[in-house]
């Protein structure tokens, strides 16, 4: 892999990410539409420790107050969260879902579904249509502070769905969060909550698997370190606008690009 290639590819990891598009669709096709040959565990692994460094960075005062408040410290400076003192609980419960899906469908997602850029493009469409259903039909009148127990299940059940490349982890989730009436800034923080400690099991996960394999290749170290740093940086910005974004806009450009994206995958898939 070139330098400009990591680059190029650390960049739509972080954008698409953290915006309800799919990046796992956009990093499994992006090597198919420009004709590069695919990144590699070492690479893959990188673009997943960057991601966590973003998540992790951003929301660090938030995990300082929600873990304080499970543990009984008073260090409470955000007063949505002040309002749900179980949300780590919460987390832990919406994370479950996911867990089982990842263990019991990752060879079948890794063998057959991953390379098949058919049900990657209807995967993009289908739930663009969904997001879409609930973006219009929404209330929108809870905060984060009023995520319970019900909410946290519904949720987490639609986060096991990501494992499916196309889905979108923050797609299926914030559309879940809209149709349980959660505002949409609140519905993608607790998107970007309940991803965090997913996005940290997969990154241990694959550096176990690196290490297994030998480690870092030498001639991979630089675009390892220009992955991480990248899709860190990148990212953490993505989701500062994202969240400044949704405070008084809808998600429809996000919707419309994904329906349209994908009618192109499936054309390209077909012809």
């Amino acid at each position: 892999m070139l330098l400009y290639q990591a680059v190029i590819l650390a960049f739509v990891q972080a954008l698409t990410e953290f915006l309800p598009v799919s990046s796992s669709a956009h990093l499994a096709l992006a090597p198919w539409l420009f004709g590069w040959p695919d990144q590699g565990l070492a690479f893959d692994i990188a673009l997943h420790f960057g991601t966590l460094l973003a998540i992790l960075i951003y929301f660090m005062r938030d995990w300082l107050q929600i873990l304080g408040q499970a543990a009984g410290i008073g260090y409470s400076p955000d007063p949505e969260l002040r309002l749900n003192r179980s949300l780590l609980w919460l987390i832990v419960l919406g994370t479950i879902p996911v867990g089982v899906a990842g263990l019991l469908l990752e060879k079948v997602i890794e063998e057959a579904v991953r390379t098949n850029h058919l049900i990657i493009g209807v995967m993009l469409v289908g739930v663009g249509l969904l997001m879409l259903y609930a973006d219009r039909v929404t209330r929108a009148d809870r905060g984060i502070g009023t995520v319970s127990l019900k909410d946290a299940l519904i949720i987490g059940l639609a986060q096991a769905l990501a494992v499916v490349p196309g889905t979108s982890r923050s797609g299926i989730t914030i559309t879940a969060g809209l149709l349980r009436n959660l505002d949409r800034r609140s519905a993608a923080r607790f998107s970007f909550l309940l991803s965090t400690p997913a996005i940290s099991a997969a990154a241990l996960k694959s550096f176990y698997e690196l290490y297994k394999a030998g480690g870092i290749p030498p001639e991979m170290q630089m675009q390892f370190l220009v992955g991480v740093l990248v899709s860190a940086i990148v990212g953490s910005a993505v989701i500062a606008f994202f969240l400044k974004y949704l405070r008084s806009n809808s998600l429809r450009p996000f919707i419309y690009y994904r329906i349209a994206f994908g009618i192109m995958v499936i054309a390209l898939a077909l012809r």
